[in-house]
């Protein structure tokens, strides 16, 4: 017998059954009070989202840190707001009289402490279609707004058809809402020009109303032709929301504590309808099953939570294990997803278990019963064709999903920026502007950092000017502001702006050459985010095998557990890696090959993420797990029973295809549903997991797992175990798994 069968989990979740079916109204108004309590709490406090990047030990955030402990307020964010005229107006000014020849960008208020300078030329020499001297009261207005802490002196560009201005905020980026951004573009609108954030100031977008919606409308299709009723339809879509309210909302409460991207709550609302939605699926199932074979409904609903609830538990289990799994990668955004993702499929667990069953027992017969099939099902007919002819199925089966993973071959990772955003979007503008009138490299400025040892005797220390030479001779450096000296004399700085988009990676080249700049009693360097990115996905790189490896070996020893049978637990891990490998292939080609990119939204090929394939592979290795456990559930139940191998693979596939079916479908649409997102990295995570669902239902768990088993026979349930256990009574027969 299996752990999940008859082991103490089971016995566990009997109890919880019992428990929801004796006070289902003190177990329902539990989770209305705590949903009701985090939805008021979000309602107050807002949902906070942080982009900044953090990499504990590389040489960038060694940098960061510098400028921190330094110069007082350096991490304080900075913005932009752009202003644009009419590019049909007057003449350009001549390039002598710009600003950004040396000092392209006002220095932060941190960097601001040194006394070594260069005075800008004054607005009032400019010509063009953008007045600089009208951009006194914008700059006046936008002053006034809370948390503004400084506003730059106007820059502008070569043709003078766009200026823009710092501004800088007392806060940290975390802090800086849309609402903020808002108010502070708002106050910057003047009559003649174009007003457009910039920099921590274009906030971007995370709105998933609209994804949420088409979910939850085709899973409700989808579940009332499952089960022929709209109550029984809707219970999983109650779930569903209970877990994004709680889970959801949670995430972005602690976005007040720590840094969460916004990515994170994107992605917990993807896990969130979807494995919300199929657990409840799974339990409804079996209970409706059990109901049309004569069981009482009260002990119907317990021994539905003992046995698929534990199957639930498990497949739960595994993807937090999976998403745990992470964490040995040492990044931070990496960890914060997965705890994050983890956190939700915990709540969906939870609801399942304990909210649903509440719920059935209070709906009493309106949840419905079962419709018996007169004639085999498709699923039936197809596990018939598989078992009996294995290797066809099995040999080309792989082939296909080979042939899927293998652009993955020329998979390379980078980093996106706001230019790879959907155009017309906020922070898409924004950019373009930016670029188009002061260079591709203002959008991603990099910081060069020298600690001096001993400290600089003053602003004459011969250091600096030998740190300002060489940064300025480097190739790729279009533009350096004077030296910045921070007020203990210990940390100096320089301000870059490369010639390439911080996506290029032409610009970590630049990077590289910056870092091994050598000046004498001076050590050197490189931060921001394009560079701690760049070290990003090099260690993403370097640790992927480890996190591979490790989320393998853990899921499979949790297959092992739940059914104490090796074969299966190896087995089931390399099926997984198959749908992983195929959705890295489908990722490769879309978005770095551009197949079809136009079709997601995005105007061309984009650099595949860093952290991306990572975050998919532990959620994917995860999620493919929940229907090897619920089809193994049923092909182990039958085997009990019948002690026929290919029947019982028969068996449990024609009885789960349809609900695994109907779970994957509704899984797809809600993943696919997210491709609408404007934010590329959604876009990556929607379709690649959609992509891997869809096969993993399909191909996988419909072809190449029974035809395995079928291969396998009697192996396929061979245990250590020295004695044997006696083979448990027969159970209802159902349709559901299990």
């Amino acid at each position: 017998m299996s752990t999940i069968e008859d082991g103490p989990l089971h016995s566990v979740m009997a109890r919880v059954g019992g428990l929801a079916t004796r006070r289902p109204w003190w177990v329902l108004a539990a989770w209305l009070v705590l949903a009701a309590t985090v939805g008021a709490l979000v309602i107050g406090f807002g949902r906070v989202t942080d982009e900044d990047a953090t990499l504990p030990g590389s040489t960038a955030q060694h940098g960061r840190d510098l400028l921190e402990a330094h110069f007082t307020g350096s991490d304080d964010a900075t913005g932009q707001v752009l202003f644009r005229g009419d590019t049909d107006a007057a003449a350009p000014a001549a390039p002598a009289e710009q600003t950004g020849d040396v000092d392209a960008a006002p220095a932060t208020p941190a960097e601001r402490t040194g006394d070594v300078d260069a005075a800008p030329a004054a607005p009032a020499e400019r010509t063009g279609d953008v007045d600089v001297a009208a951009l006194a009261a914008p700059a006046e207005r936008i002053g006034a707004v809370e948390h503004v802490a400084s506003v730059g002196k106007p820059v502008l560009s070569a043709d003078g058809h766009t200026a823009y201005l710092d501004v800088t905020l007392d806060v940290g980026p975390r802090d800086v809402t849309t609402a903020l951004a808002d108010e502070i573009v708002a106050a910057a609108e003047t009559p003649g020009l174009e007003a457009l954030p910039a920099g921590a100031l274009a906030k971007p977008e995370t709105d998933t109303r609209r994804s949420e919606a088409i979910g939850i409308v085709v899973a409700l299709v989808v579940l009332v032709i499952a089960f022929g009723g709209l109550v029984a339809a809707t219970l999983p879509l109650i779930t569903a929301i209970v877990t994004l309210i709680c889970g959801v909302g949670v995430i972005g409460l602690v976005g007040h504590l720590t840094g969460i991207p916004s990515v994170a709550t994107t992605l917990g609302t993807m896990i969130g309808l979807g494995v919300g939605i199929d657990y409840a699926l799974f339990l409804i199932t079996r209970y409706r099953a059990l109901l049309a074979a004569g069981a009482e409904r009260r002990t119907a609903i317990v021994e539905t939570v003992a046995s698929s609830g534990s199957a639930v538990v498990f497949a739960g289990g595994t993807v937090i294990v999976a998403l745990g799994g992470l964490a040995v990668a040492g990044v931070p955004i990496l960890a914060t997803l997965g705890w994050t993702a983890g956190l939700v499929v915990l709540v969906a667990v939870g609801s399942a278990t304990t909210l649903l069953p509440a719920l059935l027992m209070l709906l009493g017969a309106r949840a419905g019963r079962v419709r018996r099939a007169s004639r085999p099902s498709a699923w039936g007919r197809l596990a018939d064709r598989v078992t009996h002819r294995p290797w066809r199925y099995a040999v080309t089966s792989a082939a296909v999903l080979l042939a899927m993973a293998t652009p993955v071959l020329s998979m390379t990772l980078g980093q996106t920026d706001a230019g790879d955003d959907p155009a017309g979007s906020a922070t898409r503008s924004g950019y373009d502007a930016m670029a188009t009138a002061f260079g591709p490299g203002v959008n991603g400025p990099l910081t060069v950092v020298a600690s001096l040892s001993p400290a600089a005797t003053g602003p004459g220390d011969p250091r600096l000017a030998a740190l300002s030479s060489a940064v300025t001779a480097t190739a790729g450096v279009t533009k350096a502001q004077p030296v910045r000296l921070s007020g203990d004399r210990e940390v100096a700085s320089i301000r870059v702006q490369p010639a390439t988009a911080p996506s290029d990676p032409a610009t970590l080249d630049t990077v590289e050459r910056l870092d091994a700049l050598t000046v004498d009693g001076a050590e050197v360097s490189v931060t921001g985010q394009t560079a701690i990115r760049g070290e990003l996905a090099d260690r993403v790189g370097e640790r992927m095998p480890w996190v591979i490896g490790i989320v393998v070996l853990l899921s499979a020893l949790l297959v092992f557990v739940a059914f104490r049978a090796p074969v299966v637990a190896v087995k089931a891990a390399l099926m997984n890696l198959l749908s992983v490998g195929a959705a890295y292939g489908v990722l490769t080609a879309v978005f770095q090959w551009g197949w079809g990119v136009r079709w997601t939204g995005l105007d061309g090929p984009v650099p595949i993420e860093a952290y991306v394939p990572m975050m998919l592979f532990a959620l994917l290795f995860g999620l493919s797990m929940d229907y090897e456990v619920f089809l193994l559930t049923a092909v182990r139940e039958s085997w009990q029973r019948t002690g026929d191998n290919r029947a019982s693979v028969r068996e449990g596939l024609a009885g789960t295809g349809v609900v695994i079916t109907s779970a994957a479908l509704i899984m797809v649409c809600v993943f696919a549903s997210f491709v609408l997102s404007a934010n590329p990295v959604i876009k990556m995570m929607g379709l690649g997991l959609a992509v891997a669902i869809a096969v993993d239902a399909t191909v996988i768990r419909g072809l190449l797992v029974p035809a395995t088993m079928a291969l396998l026979g009697r192996a396929n349930w061979w245990t250590p175990s020295r004695r044997r256990r006696p083979a448990p009574s027969p159970l209802p027969d159902t349709a559901g798994v299990g």
